[in-house]
């Protein structure tokens, strides 16, 4: 029995990626324990695993105790993928900084959602072998396709109408998520109704909080913006939607984009490299505002595009499920427990 703590803050701040990935990975591991796995929760005492999930102060002090075993960290971010999010002082976001990159030094193996990550850890010092390369999924039994009854109820509740096309986006509110991009597409087709799931995670520090703030409070009658959701109910507005769109600036692996895929509903995205790695063949793209829209219009004009992408999707789906990445957590930490480096999985998700 291999014992793994996990060291985790991230349910406790709703409406962020960080706390989605981390609930996944819990409820998986819930269905190897008393097989494989003990699995405790910010537990200080001995274990044969310590995984990082989040990077608070006590956990970074934790790190310096011989008894947490094997270290791992989970990277959900590096300094630069934080700008657009946080507004801190300069002087303060300079001390964040070198805090992220010396917490992710104290672990033993690392562990990245997107592999385009890899050569950026290595040039903030840490070994490649260090790295591993375990992506992100999501339950299919949380996200699934619905029945039109239960799409038109859900449409009833927000005040759309059946007959709508409907471009849901889901995310923190901030900058770099390409929210005034969604805001600006709303403004130029009224006859199309955009729905935005998220909120304030970080209240005032969220970068562009006042401008934000007032566009939720006075925005179009064709934009809603519901606020942070119950990832319980989330199911209900991804499958209400005629189209997915994350118009991002900067993303690591976002879970909305799996919860899209498991829905079975078309996904938009802008076309960052850093998808090419992962998701590349599975959407459509846009570079700026204006090949959003004609994607979006384009594609409300094609009833038969949209279907093609959602079968897409639901290949995407099938891809990143929970039975697939199951396998490769199980090997990982038995590889981690003999304290043997676990070298990128690439093999393992082309099975």
């Amino acid at each position: 029995m291999i014992h793994i703590n996990m060291f985790s803050s991230a349910d406790k701040v709703a409406g962020q990626g960080v706390g989605s990935a981390y609930l996944e990975l819990m409820a998986l591991l819930k269905k190897y324990e008393s097989k494989k796995f003990e699995v405790t929760i910010n537990r200080y005492g001995k274990a044969d695993i310590s995984h990082y999930h989040t990077i608070d102060p006590q956990f970074f002090l934790s790190t310096f105790q011989k008894k947490r075993g094997q270290k791992i960290g989970y990277v959900h971010f590096l300094p630069e993928t934080l700008e657009g999010s946080l507004k801190l002082p300069k002087p303060f976001q300079k001390i964040f900084n070198k805090y992220v990159i010396a917490f992710y030094k104290r672990m033993d193996q690392i562990v990245v959602v997107n592999p385009i990550f890899i050569d950026k850890l290595v040039a903030y010092g840490i070994p490649r072998e260090k790295v591993a390369y375990i992506p992100n999924f999501v339950s299919r039994s949380e996200f699934h396709p619905q029945s039109e009854t239960e799409k038109l109820a859900t449409r009833q509740t927000l005040g759309i109408a059946a007959e709508k096309f409907v471009v849901f986006g889901d995310g923190q509110v901030q900058k770099r998520k390409g929210v005034d991009d969604f805001i600006t597409l709303a403004m130029r087709h009224p006859e199309i109704t955009f729905v935005w799931a998220g909120g304030f995670s970080f209240g005032k520090i969220t970068d562009g909080y006042e401008k934000y703030k007032k566009a939720i409070d006075n925005p179009p009658e064709n934009l809603i913006f519901p606020g942070i959701v119950d990832r319980k109910k989330l199911v209900d507005y991804y499958n209400m939607s005629d189209l997915f769109l994350l118009p991002s600036y900067d993303e690591l692996f976002p879970m909305s984009v799996l919860e899209a895929f498991s829905c079975e509903k078309p996904v938009l995205l802008r076309d960052l490299p850093l998808y090419e790695a992962i998701i590349a063949g599975y959407y459509a793209q846009g570079h700026d505002v204006d090949e959003l829209e004609a994607q979006i219009l384009a594609l409300k004009a094609d009833p038969a595009k949209l279907a093609q992408l959602s079968t897409l999707s639901k290949q995407a789906a099938d891809k990143f499920s929970e039975g697939h990445l199951a396998e490769i957590w199980e090997d990982f930490y038995e590889k981690q427990a003999q304290h043997k480096s676990s070298k990128i999985v690439d093999d393992l998700l082309k099975n």
